[in-house]
């Protein structure tokens, strides 16, 4: 049977520090690749998981239980993603790092040459009407529909309400279909 996320953040509380071990394993692909999809660098993207999982260990006390763990693992990645683009220099972050991880292009080497242009066409498109919306509705709309977080996840890690996470999703969908009949019809 395997251990909740919770049983095993008593366990490290409780003095059992190899216990966390086990949530890092649990969880840190998510985090790196969350981290890798917004940095790009692989370095950087390895260094924020390190960071975040020793912010994680720090404070762990201080997790609130009613919220999931992941959410909170999420939302320490962000700030730490966050904090490492102002210290570029690069307060925004670009669409292409954003979704070039999430797969728009063709997995698989027997697909048809006009299946994979088609792809690429549409890939093209959605890249493009995605960097047309303002940046907090693009980031909730891939964590949402990318990343597969819910409301509630997205608003812990975002630290906002999870009304504000719904009205950007359904704002922000409704501004990408009307930007994609655009490029569409412009073709």
């Amino acid at each position: 049977m395997e251990l909740t996320d919770n049983i095993i953040i008593e366990q490290t509380l409780n003095g059992e520090i190899e216990a966390f071990n086990t949530l890092v394993r649990r969880w840190e692909r998510q985090i790196y690749a969350l981290a890798f999809r917004v940095l790009k660098q692989d370095e950087e993207a390895y260094d924020i998981c390190q960071e975040t999982f020793m912010s994680a260990y720090r404070n762990l006390s201080k997790f609130r239980k009613e919220a999931k763990f992941s959410s909170w693992l999420y939302r320490i990645a962000i700030n730490c993603c966050h904090t490492r683009l102002r210290n570029r220099g690069n307060n925004e972050i670009s669409l292409e790092q954003q979704l070039e991880e999430y797969g728009f292009e063709p997995t698989t080497a027997t697909e048809h040459l006009n299946n994979s242009l088609h792809r690429e066409e549409i890939a093209g498109m959605v890249k493009q009407a995605l960097d047309g919306l303002p940046p907090e509705m693009r980031q909730v709309i891939i964590m949402k529909e990318y990343q597969g977080l819910k409301f509630h996840e997205i608003a812990i890690a975002l630290n906002i309400p999870v009304s504000t996470v719904k009205t950007r999703v359904y704002s922000g969908l409704e501004q990408l279909k009307h930007r994609l009949n655009y490029l569409q019809n412009m073709l």
